[in-house]
């Protein structure tokens, strides 16, 4: 029999990223998310409820997300679920079922930390998608190119 474990979650940070490292120097950043559900229940009125999901990012995205996400702020998030077992100091058995990140997508617009308006945008070192310059100059000028005009008796030359 296949298996397949993928899990992708759209949601919020409940808490601030906590990044540390292992004796190896890998980074590791956990979080929390919060995903919302909304429905209709049958006498149709609306019902919402959250779950709240432990998370876990490893290398380069684990320092990624450290660095630009906060609490409350919006991320997609596509990853594989982890089972762990462990026992506490008190001797008790515990274990955790965790979402630990492969491919993560910041949402929404980017924020400073100061009241929550949108950073100045960097500069420009590419082009845009668009194919012009930075966006202050706006889309590249028109080539020279026109197509040649049609006959006089409306036959297009091919």
């Amino acid at each position: 029999m296949a298996n397949f474990n993928k899990v992708i979650l759209a949601g919020n940070l409940t808490r601030d990223p906590e990044l540390s490292y292992t004796p190896s120097n890998t980074p590791i950043c956990k979080f929390g998310m919060a995903i919302n559900r909304k429905w209709r229940d049958q006498q149709g009125g609306m019902r919402e409820e959250t779950c709240f999901v432990d998370c876990t990012a490893f290398g380069r995205q684990a320092e990624t997300i450290n660095q630009y996400m906060r609490k409350g702020r919006p991320l997609l998030l596509e990853g594989r679920l982890q089972f762990s077992q462990w026992t506490n100091q008190e001797g008790q058995k515990r274990s955790k079922l965790e979402v630990v990140a492969e491919r993560t997508q910041f949402l929404g617009g980017r924020q400073d930390d100061q009241g929550g308006r949108p950073a100045p945008a960097p500069a420009a070192s590419a082009p845009q998608a668009y194919g012009g310059g930075t966006p202050e100059e706006g889309p590249p000028p028109a080539d020279d190119y026109a197509p040649p005009p049609a006959d006089a008796d409306g036959d297009i030359p091919f």
